[in-house]
């Protein structure tokens, strides 16, 4: 299946659960307050169902998104039950606990049955809807329907190994009923085989070497009105993802090792704009105590900046609240040699250019928060690959390293999670980045920022 039709049906997928999850809300509100079972067990009367309803728009929206961070939509239609049910289990876990979040934090009196009933509830629904698929999949109607026959036009080394993938992956809905050499079959030979076996389509494979020759398979099935699935391996690249667009009306084909544009991005934007914000306008009176502490114990200014290398190595102007002497950057040169870490960067415990308030902020990550402005300027990210200073990133010994700089830096990463204090070679701070990078999801952003709150408060902060 292709990636376009998955999404398709992903999306449809998550409509349905949402609408699921929302009649097995009612459901568990019906049952609590039903007055036989208050009866029977000897509860108290429920809340009128209109104090919580507005949970509606909570569990509606994020339902779906929590199935998906569990991978909940990733498997083929008739992957195993247990696959599904485990993914599924822990989804309803989470979604259930996501609600009793959300009613302790706004003070409202949801009994507990309701959350647990909901998760159960949720949980059988999704599941019978699961089950009515895998058995509709396997009908007679729906293989003619979902059934998709094609030929397969390559070399003979490329066909026979496409063959093997595709019959790997049976539950993908594509038949193979023929496969033609590129290079000794003629185009007449490929448009009787077409109308003899009354194919979908055509998967082609040919490197760059044959474009010609594919160039005129192409035109045929154009005639003919017959998709063309053109494998696009013909050149080896090693970690970029491929992806088809246009540009003024001309077909491009995109490799990419960043995450594509995508909903989950713009989510991550938004997280951005109001997480800092909200915490900006919560924490001011911290900024205002951090600030006075800074001027009363230090002199010079509260704030520290310095160009930083942004998206792409652009440079940007960084905030941090100073806790270094106010000279510390002229005298760095003269503690090069106690540098701790291996690579262009530059890390020393113990540092004396530090104040002594400047230890304490370092030591909690206060002298961070500043940052949450360059977030609003969108120079920075909530969650990203530390930005590092301009000279050391011009230092690089590794070009493979610049890919670090290809996201937005963060106020957080797993870095910052992984037992910094301990990471000493700058290589091993890079593959934490590109791992990021590589891997990313909002699933991810979320338990990097989750995980470094005990961070924080425990205070293995920066040296």
């Amino acid at each position: 299946m292709l990636k376009r039709d998955r999404q398709i049906r992903t999306v449809i997928h998550q409509l349905a659960d949402a609408c699921l999850f929302a009649i097995a809300f009612w459901l568990s509100y019906a049952l609590r307050s039903n007055p036989h079972i208050i009866t029977w067990l000897k509860l108290e009367p429920a809340s009128p169902f209109e104090n919580f309803a507005w949970l509606y728009l909570v569990l509606i929206p994020t339902a779906p998104l929590i199935l998906e961070s569990q991978g909940f939509y990733n498997h083929p239609p008739l992957c195993s039950r247990g696959a599904i049910l485990w993914s599924l289990c822990k989804g309803c876990v989470f979604i259930t606990l996501e609600l009793a979040l959300m009613a302790y934090v706004f003070h409202l009196i949801v009994a507990r049955g309701i959350l647990i009933s909901l998760g159960s509830i949720g949980f059988c629904m999704v599941y019978l809807k699961e089950e009515l698929l895998r058995l509709l999949s396997k009908s007679k109607m729906a293989q003619s329907q979902f059934k998709r026959r094609f030929i397969l036009i390559g070399t003979e080394l490329e066909t026979t190994q496409m063959r093997q993938e595709l019959e790997k992956h049976a539950d993908e809905g594509v038949e193979i009923v023929a496969e033609l050499n590129l290079l000794e079959i003629s185009i007449q030979q490929i448009v009787s085989t077409l109308h003899h076996h009354s194919v979908f389509g055509v998967i082609l494979n040919a490197k760059h070497t044959y474009f010609e020759r594919a160039e005129d398979v192409i035109k045929a099935c154009e005639l003919e009105g017959v998709e063309v699935w053109l494998v696009a391996d013909f050149f080896a690249t090693q970690i970029s993802r491929t992806s088809f667009d246009e540009l003024l009306g001309r077909p491009l084909l995109i490799f990419r090792t960043t995450p594509e544009a995508s909903w989950q991005g713009v989510i991550k934007q938004l997280m951005d704009l109001f997480g800092a914000l909200l915490l900006l306008i919560s924490l001011s009176w911290l900024f205002a105590l951090l600030a006075a502490l800074i001027k009363i114990t230090s002199p010079g200014p509260v704030f520290f900046k310095q160009q930083r290398s942004g998206l792409n190595g652009t440079p940007f102007t960084l905030y941090k609240f100073r806790t270094m002497v106010t000279n510390a950057e002229q005298s760095k040169h003269e503690l090069e040699a106690m540098n701790e870490m291996r690579g262009p960067v530059f890390k020393v415990t113990g540092d004396p250019r530090v104040t002594r308030i400047g230890k304490w902020l370092r030591h909690y990550s206060f002298d961070e928060l500043p940052q949450l402005l360059n977030i609003l300027r969108g120079e920075m990210s909530l969650v990203g690959p530390r930005p590092l200073p301009v000279d050391e990133v011009k230092r690089f010994n590794d070009l493979a390293h610049r890919r670090r700089l290809s996201v937005k830096p963060g106020l957080t990463c797993l870095w910052q999670i992984s037992g910094r204090n301990q990471i000493k070679d700058f290589k091993d701070w890079v593959r934490l980045d590109l791992e990021y990078i590589d891997n990313w999801s909002l699933w991810l952003d979320l338990k990097i920022l989750l995980r470094t709150i005990p961070v924080v408060f425990l205070g293995t902060g920066a040296k």
